[in-house]
């Protein structure tokens, strides 16, 4: 018998996240009441669980989404666990981190950084210098 299955929480931890990376989709953000404070609490599409928002990864998500949390709806994120020192003690911790963006596929040549001026010519590699000076 698994105490840790005797007593669920209806909060995210790192152990249920089992060492994967896990890709989730942002639903609504929650003020709730834990011990004696409120804390946000993040909630996924599909998931029971909500995650509890410390300040790293609400840095994390809000440099990639915005401030406002209404802009996190419907966005991709990827779950993770570090460890961390907390209070003195190294354990582990949830954190979040952005999935990687596919490049957008673009037919217009000024936007895709590729445009042939008049009287540009091919030029050979030897032509070509990458050095930076300094």
């Amino acid at each position: 018998m698994k105490i840790s299955e005797e007593f669920p929480s209806k909060y995210l931890k790192a152990a249920d996240l089992q060492g994967r990376e896990v890709k989730v989709v942002m639903q609504n953000v929650e003020k709730e009441k834990l011990g004696n404070d409120n804390k946000l609490v993040l909630y996924f599409k599909g998931k029971d669980k909500g995650c509890v928002l410390n300040k790293t990864n609400s840095a994390t998500i809000s440099d990639a989404y915005g401030d406002d949390t209404e802009g996190w709806f419907n966005q991709p994120l990827i779950l993770f666990t570090v460890q961390v020192d907390f209070q003195g003690k190294v354990g582990p911790a949830i954190r979040v981190k952005i999935p990687p963006r596919a490049p957008v596929q673009r037919d217009d040549p000024i936007s895709s950084g590729v445009v042939d001026f008049p009287g540009d010519r091919p030029r050979k590699a030897a032509e070509l210098n990458d050095d930076i000076p300094f």
